[in-house]
């Protein structure tokens, strides 16, 4: 978790940047996944309430919140709940916002959970006592008011996205980020919606409250660095030019207030809708520059700001019902947010339930917090949909998604085009910059440039030749979908212009397929009366033209082409066709949408693109996809999806026999682990996992060097003389000698690369890893002594006085019990050959080892001790003890001892100073360490402003190695992804140093350790936020060595002074009494 940054500056009114979306989006989505799998650490939402314009599209909204709930984007400890307007009639935002408030009481109220018997009633859950007196109502504000809410409004009808209409606004694909998981489902606009308002729930902190955003706009920026004042509400602002302002709210805020660089934080003094540049400057809104405050639509309130709100929501229902009755809508961003404004209280009094709002709420003040970085996209139009997939955020907009798209030489797909979810048949060609998704488009149909089809499933062509069979083409700019509805057999094809605005009227020049009605009407020979009904009161608009006919698939999509001015057929066939069809608008569509059939669909749909592509994988890949996600999408269709799975399963010998040679066992066997699991045999699973470990070490002994692993596994002979007695008849040999050998070494620290240097990921990819070795209160604390002895066997002692005297050495064996005290050292005998290769023939051995660090360092101690202990038998027995070499074996020794582990650690260890090492896949594992040739100046200020600290949280990285390696065996794609950037940032790193840029260093190590909370998010903890958080001010970098999980942590402070000052804090303070700051030096003597 990443501590808050807060600096406070004069206010200042200059422009600023905007932030970068990709890091932006990147680092709320890196928050919202730690928040779902570690809710301990990073807070997350109690309650995620979405609003719906009727029952039938909350259904729809509810299928969706547990599909974000399965895939991990909400907590299963958070409550979620779509809440459609009463009666399915317009209330307005305002009152969409009580009623929500009042359905989430109700809710907690039928879950029954730490409530008072005032709110449950005697009756048990679902008694509706809470609204009918004063105590239940206190006693429901008092247990909602600690609650953490965020409530997204959604109910719109998406008039100027019609093609959204179906699914809802707020969930229509927005693949941003959609190349990080690859075989995951495509990325919605709500998912990135939870991504950003995930950070949002840090700034409420342990005090209560809602977060309310919209559904159609997705505010990037850092929404951590938030400041909400207590017993408040405050509204999102940003600086915006006047011309833009016109158009929405604007926000009306004090000149004086608190401000930084990124934000300022004032009251709210005015708020206008819609304003005139006359208005803006008599009510002072005009900023400095020249630019004034947009009311961006999020709006959160806090204490008793929150439990007013929350006390009138619980009684809101006599509210409602008076709107109902007189057919009025409440406003939230000109009715409800009023009351918290001072200056428009006359004003709202003449509003409906004005003077309710201003009695109820008006006690309490509203801030205007304007983030300054803050971009503003808005998807209320199609054509805003496509500029959004384009243009300057093309960068990280993914174009092919969960899709199956033909060859080149057998379609014309634009490489700008954007398929998702998609299937698209040879013959087909789409056009640049369109949007395909959950569609299977048949052979011979083009889609034009600019154009959105989405749902559309064309019937596979069954005409005779080439010739004859159908053709479809839908022109630039257009948009195309399908809709099932209730009580109807076939899918209604439905179809506008890209521009069209389904508001605008037929007397105010509105189009329908980028033409002015007239001139539709003209060339089709349609009549008014065929579309509109004389007698209603209505505008006539293509929101309510019934335009769109429901007869057989192919005539629609000849009435189609028909109507969109496409069609060589004469009107005076095809105008009787449609003339004489039932027909429906889009205002009828959207009543009477078959929302369970849409999700089962659509569900059934991205359930087989996700088994052709496993299937695809496992026929003809090399296992390169995330199968164990793929399958996830499989099993979402019940009837077959395990049958599919079995079908894998049974695919996999053939895979193994046709690829032995080059596809790692390793990967090989966790395939069908996940397999097997999808199939619900967790019994054969479990059985099975230990071949991949076991698979993992025998691929890491063949990469030490040719035949070490044979060698290695195989039982040490019996007959063959391990040592011989030389006391012989009583006499001793007076030859004898006694041979020493100490190594002493120093531990490692690691700035950043760790986890690239562990196998498998070292045995198949380039790793790369910037480290140090240190000395520790003046020595090295990790050693080694052997020492020949005339006795057999071998006597091995630790610094814990444990001692074990072992006379056979062929007793010695893999794999080892985790409780052996000695198996560091007998692996050793086993790598260094000195068990296999008989090497005690005339005489025995005594080892002593030591470390002089505490237990679960997190400084590579075990490893770097095993290096101690080989590289002293080596020297012993005259073997190759080249640090190279020693470092190979103990790769291989920690396989042997299963606690795995990379290479790092010894590196770290057996080699002097800071250096970068590489390391490149091959026979043997090639290892090139690179010294930093590190200036005086460079030494002095790290030993100057670096903190190393041991966090008094003891670690073990078996733990968390053992799901970072399988979470890469299973190809995860987000891990690698994290990997890799980890090793990009290992060169930068290097440059860093050598320009003696410690600053960026220390921005390079916070996202290192951003990036290993993404490998395994309980490589934290608790405690070790809770350091971070209080060492922030002082530091331009942090992090846990090692793997993570507790142990030492390296603090590098932004100066010396600040370096001092954070040592004395630390030491003072009670709640890091167990926190030591240990005395260090850079060990540059070999």
């Amino acid at each position: 978790m990443e501590p808050r940054r807060e600096r406070k500056f004069v206010r200042t009114k200059q422009k600023k940047a905007k932030a970068d979306l990709a890091a932006v989006l990147r680092k709320s989505w890196y928050h919202l996944r730690l928040s779902v799998r570690h809710p301990s650490r990073v807070p997350t939402w109690d309650a995620i309430v979405l609003t719906a314009a009727s029952p039938e599209q909350a259904e729809l909204y509810e299928w969706q919140l547990r599909r974000a709930q399965r895939m991990g984007r909400i907590a299963s400890s958070t409550v979620t709940l779509a809440v459609p307007d009463p009666d399915g009639q317009r209330i307005g935002s305002g009152a969409a916002t009580l009623n929500a408030i009042h359905a989430l009481a109700k809710h907690y109220q039928k879950l029954g959970s730490d409530l008072s018997p005032q709110v449950t009633g005697t009756n048990g859950g679902g008694s509706e006592s809470f609204v009918n007196n004063e105590d239940s109502v206190l006693a429901m504000a008092k247990f909602m008011s600690k609650k953490h809410i965020l409530l997204l409004h959604a109910g719109g009808d998406s008039k100027r996205v019609p093609w959204a209409n179906p699914m809802g606004k707020v969930f229509l694909p927005l693949p941003f980020l959609a190349a990080d998981e690859p075989d995951g489902p495509v990325p919605l606009l709500f998912d990135h919606i939870l991504a950003i308002a995930s950070c949002a729930r840090q700034a409420f902190r342990n005090e209560g409250g809602i977060f309310t955003m919209t559904g159609d706009v997705l505010p990037c920026f850092d929404t951590s660095t938030i400041i909400l004042p207590e017993d408040a509400s405050y509204i999102i602002t940003v600086p915006i030019t006047l011309d833009i302002a016109s158009n929405h709210g604007v926000i009306v805020a004090a000149k004086t207030g608190i401000s930084s660089e990124n934000y300022t934080l004032s009251l709210v003094d005015n708020l206008l809708q819609k304003p005139t540049v006359e208005e803006l400057v008599e009510n002072h809104a005009i900023l400095d520059d020249g630019r004034t405050l947009l009311d961006t639509g999020i709006i959160a309130v806090r204490g008793k700001a929150w439990e007013e709100l929350v006390m009138l929501s619980c009684s809101c229902q006599a509210m409602i019902s008076e709107l109902l009755k007189s057919r009025k809508e409440m406003s939230l961003y000109e009715d409800l947010v009023a009351a918290w404004v001072p200056a428009k209280h006359d004003w709202l009094k003449l509003r409906p339930l004005g003077e309710e709002l201003v009695s109820k709420l008006g006690k309490q003040k509203m801030f205007s917090y304007c983030a300054y970085e803050l971009s503003f996209l808005h998807f209320g139009t199609s054509s805003e949909v496509l500029d959004h997939l384009s243009g300057d955020v093309s960068g990280i907009v993914g174009r092919r998604h969960l899709c199956s798209i033909p060859a080149t030489t057998v379609s014309d797909i634009a490489a700008s085009a954007v398929v998702l979810s998609s299937k698209i048949a040879h013959g087909v060609s789409i056009g640049e910059d369109s949007l395909i998704y959950d569609s299977n488009i048949s052979r011979r149909i083009q889609i034009g440039s600019l154009s959105i089809v989405v749902g559309i499933n064309f019937p596979e062509d069954t005409g005779g030749t080439a010739e004859d069979s159908f053709r479809f083409m839908l022109p630039d700019r257009h948009c195309l979908w399908e809709v099932p509805l209730v009580g109807c057999a076939e899918r209604v094809l439905v179809y506008c212009g890209l521009h069209d605005n389904p508001k605008i009227s037929l007397s105010k020049d509105g189009t329908f397929c980028g033409k002015p009605w007239e001139k539709v009407l003209h060339d089709l020979g349609i009549q008014e009366c065929d579309l509109w009904s004389a007698t209603g009161s209505q505008e006539k608009c293509l929101w309510n033209a019934k335009i769109f006919p429901i007869i057989s698939y192919f005539e629609m999509l000849s009435l189609a082409t028909w109507l969109m001015g496409l069609s060589d057929q004469k009107t005076e066939f095809l105008l009787p066709l449609w003339r004489n069809s039932r027909r429906v608008s889009l205002e009828e569509l959207h009543r009477s949408i078959n929302f369970s059939e849409m999700c089962t669909g659509s569900s059934n749909h991205q359930a087989d693109l996700a088994a052709g592509i496993a299937k695809a994988c496992i026929n003809y890949g090399m296992l390169g996809r995330n199968l164990s996600q793929l399958c996830e999408e499989v099993l979402q269709k019940e009837l077959s999806g395990i049958e599919q799975c079995k079908d894998f399963l049974d695919l996999c010998p053939k895979l193994l026999e046709q690829n032995s040679k080059i596809l790692p066992k390793s990967r090989a066997y966790q395939v069908q682990v996940d397999l097997l699991r999808a199939c619900g045999d967790e019994t054969l699973a479990s059985e099975l996992e230990l071949k991949v470990w076991a698979a993992v070490a025998d691929e890491t002994a063949s990469a030490v060097r040719y035949g070490f692993r044979e060698n290695l596994l195989e039982s040490p002979s019996r007959t063959a003389p391990v040592y011989q007695n030389n006391n012989v008849n009583g006499c001793s040999d007076q030859s004898f000698h006694t041979r020493t050998v100490k190594v002493e070494l120093p531990v490692r620290v690691d700035f950043v690369g760790g986890w690239s240097d562990t196998p498998p990921w070292s045995l198949e990819r380039a790793g790369f890893v910037l480290n140090m070795a240190l000395s520790l209160e003046g020595s090295l604390p990790i050693g080694a002594v052997v020492e020949t002895k005339k006795n057999g066997g071998v006597l091995i002692s630790d610094d814990g006085g444990n001692q074990l005297h072992i006379e056979d050495l062929t007793s010695i064996s893999a794999p080892f019990d985790h409780g052996d005290r000695f198996r560091l050292v007998k692996s050793a005998l086993l790598v260094t050959g000195i068990v296999h290769e008989n090497s005690l023939v005339s005489t025995g051995l005594q080892i002593r080892t030591w470390a002089n660090v505490p237990r679960g360092s997190g400084l590579g101690t075990s490893s770097i001790l095993a290096a101690a202990v080989v590289k002293a038998l080596l020297q012993i027995t005259d073997g190759d003890n080249s640090n190279e070499n020693v470092a190979r074996l103990v790769l291989v020794l920690e396989q042997l001892m299963g606690t795995g582990g990379g290479w790092q650690d010894q590196i770290g260890g057996l080699y002097p100073g800071i250096k970068f090492t590489s390391s490149f896949p091959g026979i043997p594992l090639r290892l090139q360490v690179t010294p930093l040739l590190a200036s005086p100046q460079l030494i002095s200020e790290l030993q100057q402003r670096l903190l190393v600290v041991f966090t008094g949280q003891v670690r073990l990285a078996h733990q968390v190695l053992q799901k970072v390696v399988t979470r890469y065996l299973q190809r995860d794609n987000l891990l690698v992804s994290s990997i890799k950037r980890l090793t990009e940032l290992a060169k930068i790193g290097r440059e860093a140093l050598m320009n003696c840029d410690i600053d960026e260093l220390g921005e390079i190590m916070l996202e290192a350790w951003r990036l290993h909370q993404e490998l395994d998010p309980y490589c934290s903890n608790e405690f070790v936020d809770k350091l971070f958080a209080f060492a922030d001010s002082y530091c331009c970098g942090y992090k846990l060595v090692g793997a993570g999980g507790g142990g030492f942590a390296l603090l590098l402070a932004n100066d010396a002074e600040s370096a001092t000052q954070l040592k004395q804090k630390l030491e003072k303070d009670s709640n890091f009494d167990y926190v030591k700051v240990y005395s260090w030096r850079i060990f540059l003597d070999s």
